[in-house]
């Protein structure tokens, strides 16, 4: 029987597991391994806390996740297929109300990250400050 995401135990394996397949993904996978190159234990350390923070309200993220993000070559399909691999990694790991929380938060930072990507595009790579 599957638990709920109850500790940051819980957190770590989710973000583990999600990056594992992200890392393997045939349209992600490349993006991924460009930008964060041998980076990985201090991304995967801030995704840890992110989620910390986000789902446990344990406050241990201190950033702005979208800076990072802006000059990704990214579009629709990307987030879909982000998306995708978030909900059925959570699904396959966890079960309840910190579980259904985890993919719709990740649901709305997909859709505001795609669109303020777009935004940010449109509007000739203006500074985000």
């Amino acid at each position: 029987m599957k638990k709920d995401i109850l500790s940051l135990d819980d957190v770590k394996v989710l973000v583990d597991r999600f990056y594992e397949r992200v890392r393997n993904d045939a349209l992600l996978g490349p993006i991924f391994e460009q930008r964060i190159q041998d980076r990985w234990p201090a991304h995967l350390a801030k995704m840890y806390a992110f989620w910390q923070t986000v789902l446990l309200e344990e406050h241990t993220y201190d950033g702005a996740p979208f800076p990072p993000h802006a000059q990704l070559p990214v579009d629709h399909r990307h987030f879909e297929q982000w998306l995708q691999l978030f909900t059925s990694t959570a699904d396959e790991l966890f079960e309840g109300d910190k579980n259904e929380e985890a993919k719709w938060r990740a649901a709305r930072m997909a859709d505001l990250f795609e669109r303020r990507i777009e935004h940010h595009r449109s509007s000739g790579n203006k500074s985000l400050i």
